[in-house]
C-alpha cells in the first residue's frame, strides 16, 4: 500500500460529505478551548482522549461540545480557514462541500454565545475567499439542519438560507441522530430549499434503516444520500440507486467509529460497488475520528482492491456528482487524469 497511498497522497481530489465543525484540527480546537475554558480540553492528550467516541450518541455529545466553541465571528472565521488549510495542503482538496449548521451558532438559539446570522454568514464568506487566494481550495456550503432540535431548527436553517445566503451556498440538509427524527417532518422545509434552487443532500440510513433512505429520497428528493450505509439492507433500494444514480456519500471510518458498522471489514462499499451504486468516499469529521481523506483513499482501495486508475475513477466520481457546472467538472476531472505522482514528490 505504500505505493499507492503516495499516489493518493497527491491526488487531487474534491469532498462532498465533511463537516465544517467536525472537521476543525485539534490544533484549533486547543485554541478555541484556551478563548473559551469549560468542558473541551485544550491539553493535546486530554483532547485526544476527548475524541475516543462510545457510540453515535456519546459521538453527537462530543460534537456539540466543541460547537459550544464557536461563539463569534472570530471563531468562525479561524475555523473555516484552518479547516481549507488542512484540506488543500493535508489532502490535495481541490473542490469541497462544507456542510454548515449555523443553527448552534447564531442567536438568539444559543442564549448568551452566539452571534447575528448575519455575521456568521460574512465569517464563512470571508474565509472562503480567503482560502481560494492562499490555497487555491473552491469551498461551497451545505446548510444543515441539526435533527435533534427537530423543526425549531428546521424553521431557522431554511430562513438562513432562504433570506441570508451568501455566494457560496449550494445546497440543503439534515444532519444529527436518526433515530427519533423521522425524515418526514422536513419535506416542507425541503421543498422550499428546493424550489429556491438549493439541492437536497440529507444524511440518512446511517444508524437506522432502509426506510430513512426511502425518506429521504421520496419525500425530501434527495440528489446523494449522506452515508447511506444501511441502504445494503434492501436490494430494491440498491436498484433503485443503481438505476437514479444517486449516489451514497461513504465515510467507512466515521461508520466504524459512531458504530454504524461493526468494522472496516464488514462496511458494505464493495456490495455498493458490485450493485451498481454510484459511491464517493469522504472523511466526514477526520480529526475527531482520527482520520483524514488521504486515509479514507486508501480504506477504500483496500477494500475494493483498487489500483491507481481506479483510485483515480474513485476520484473523478466525486467531481462528477458535485455542485459544479460542467465546464468546471471537466477541468477537474481533466486535472485528476493528468496527474502524475512523480511529479508530486
Amino acid at each position: 500500500m505504500t505505493d499507492l497511498a503516495g499516489f493518493i497522497a497527491g491526488l487531487p481530489k474534491a469532498e462532498l460529505h465533511v463537516h465544517h465543525v467536525g472537521s476543525a484540527s485539534p490544533r484549533a480546537v486547543a485554541e478555541l478551548a484556551e478563548r473559551h475554558p469549560g468542558v473541551v480540553p485544550s491539553d493535546p492528550d486530554a483532547l485526544a482522549a476527548f475524541f475516543e467516541f462510545r457510540d453515535f450518541a456519546h459521538f453527537v455529545e462530543v460534537y456539540l461540545a466543541v460547537v459550544d466553541l464557536i461563539r463569534t465571528p472570530e471563531d468562525v472565521q479561524l475555523l473555516t480557514y484552518e479547516v481549507a488549510r488542512e484540506m488543500a495542503v493535508g489532502q490535495q482538496v481541490r473542490y469541497a462541500e462544507l456542510t454548515c449548521t449555523p443553527y448552534t451558532s447564531v442567536q438568539p438559539h444559543v442564549e448568551g454565545k452566539g452571534m447575528p446570522i448575519e455575521a456568521y454568514s460574512e465569517a464563512i464568506e470571508d474565509a472562503r475567499r480567503a482560502a481560494e487566494r492562499d490555497f487555491g481550495i473552491r469551498l461551497r456550503w451545505i446548510y444543515d439542519i441539526p435533527g435533534e432540535s427537530g423543526l425549531p431548527a428546521a424553521d431557522a436553517t431554511l430562513d438562513y438560507a432562504l433570506h441570508h445566503p451568501t455566494d457560496g451556498l449550494v445546497a440543503f440538509g439534515l444532519g444529527g441522530p436518526e433515530i427519533g427524527v423521522p425524515r418526514p417532518q422536513f419535506r416542507p422545509h425541503f421543498d422550499a430549499a428546493r424550489a429556491a434552487g438549493l439541492r437536497s443532500v440529507p444524511h440518512a440510513g446511517e444508524t437506522t434503516g432502509p426506510q430513512t433512505i426511502w425518506d429521504a429520497l421520496e419525500l425530501l428528493g434527495a440528489e446523494r444520500i449522506g452515508h447511506g450505509t444501511s441502504a445494503v439492507q434492501d436490494p430494491a433500494l440498491l436498484a433503485h440507486l443503481a438505476s437514479t444514480g444517486i449516489p451514497l456519500e461513504v465515510c467507512p471510518s466515521s461508520n466504524v467509529a459512531t458504530r454504524a458498522v461493526p468494522s472496516l471489514a464488514e462496511h458494505p462499499i464493495r456490495q455498493f460497488v458490485e450493485a451498481g451504486v454510484v459511491v464517493t468516499v469522504n472523511s466526514d469529521d477526520p480529526p475527531m475520528f482520527g482520520t483524514t481523506l488521504n486515509r479514507e483513499y486508501e480504506i477504500a482501495a483496500d477494500l475494493l482492491g483498487l489500483d491507481e486508475q481506479g483510485v483515480r475513477e474513485i476520484a473523478k466520481a466525486a467531481v462528477r456528482v458535485a455542485f459544479l457546472d460542467a465546464a468546471e467538472k471537466d477541468a477537474l476531472c481533466d486535472e485528476i487524469d493528468a496527474y502524475e505522482p512523480s511529479a508530486e514528490r
